[in-house]
């Protein structure tokens, strides 16, 4: 009997996608969507919805019990610029979500918890080039703080009550399916939408900001292999990798498919951010837990966005 699975914000960037994949997967009837707002058109149509406030332990006993849950994928959380505007709000989602969620698995409600970190988490003082999964890590920004205080309270928890939780750091991800959603390297998707509509983009990063990025097919891939895994027996949060790009790289890889396009810049706040993430991330440890490898390089991404948002070339 397959065991149902909640997607908690799946109105997201990542959520919206990994439902419909995990439906592929798992049945319809088996992933239960759930944000605190109505989403994509597919997902609300292909599947059960709920709509759920994370925030509210009672709401989500709720709707685990109607749907006898026994995996959630907690993906609900307030990204790194908009957290940066409200830090309160941002620390009491990011922060009071992951206790209701991880109550549940140490109450054995449900078996196995997916929680999404972020390379947020490293600072200035981390090593920048290939960052390692083991390192310096003291965050600049309210998301990161918020981040690395769950990668504690998961391991935490793990290790008391014997509970599993698998955590991934994401890069940014780059993806056509939803809008972004207030994170710092979303550049990397308006950029398409204004490379189609106008042939340019003014950019609120530098040109040779390089950062680490990944494609959401990537993404998805690496966190169901993750919650699949067999070889999992004790709580890390992993490293991904796949590319890493400035604007000015991106933009020359999407001029050889819209050749008059323009990219100009003008920095704001989300720069100071950027500037204190890594450049390039070691995922050497996922590789050799999970067999963890990208497939997606900057061609490859930047023809399959432009085709996703149906620019003819």
């Amino acid at each position: 009997m397959t065991k149902k699975i909640l997607i908690i914000g799946s109105s997201g960037q990542i959520g919206t996608e990994l439902v419909l994949k995990l439906r592929q997967i798992y049945g319809n009837e088996n992933v239960i969507a759930s944000d605190i707002r109505k989403g994509n058109y597919e997902v609300m149509e292909s599947g059960p919805f709920e709509l759920l406030d994370v925030t509210n332990k009672d709401d989500i006993h709720e709707v685990v019990k109607k749907h006898n849950i026994k995996q959630v994928y907690l993906m609900a959380a307030m990204l790194s610029a908009i957290a940066e505007i409200s830090p309160q709000r941002a620390w009491n989602l990011n922060m009071n979500s992951l206790f209701n969620i991880l109550d549940l698995a140490r109450d054995k409600i449900i078996d196995r918890i997916f929680w999404p970190s972020s390379i947020a988490v490293f600072g200035p003082d981390t090593p920048r080039i290939k960052t390692p999964q083991v390192t310096i890590i003291k965050p600049a920004t309210v998301y990161g703080i918020s981040k690395l205080a769950g990668e504690n309270w998961c391991s935490y928890y793990s290790k008391k009550y014997d509970i599993d939780v698998r955590t991934i750091r994401y890069p940014g991800i780059i993806s056509y399916k939803t809008i972004p959603g207030g994170g710092t390297t979303d550049y990397a998707v308006e950029i398409f939408y204004e490379a189609i509509k106008n042939n340019s983009y003014m950019s609120f990063l530098s040109k040779n900001t390089t950062l680490p990025m990944m494609y959401m097919d990537d993404a998805i891939e690496a966190t169901i292999q993750l919650m699949q895994s067999d070889a999992i027996h004790k709580y890390t949060a992993y490293n991904i990798a796949a590319i890493s790009f400035s604007p000015g790289e991106l933009a020359l890889a999407i001029k050889k498919y819209i050749p008059n396009f323009t990219m100009h810049y003008k920095t704001d706040s989300r720069q100071k951010i950027a500037d204190s993430w890594p450049e390039s991330i070691d995922d050497s440890q996922a590789n050799i837990d999970w067999n963890w490898k990208a497939t997606i390089g900057l061609d490859a991404l930047v023809k399959s966005m432009l085709q996703g948002l149906h620019y003819n070339f």
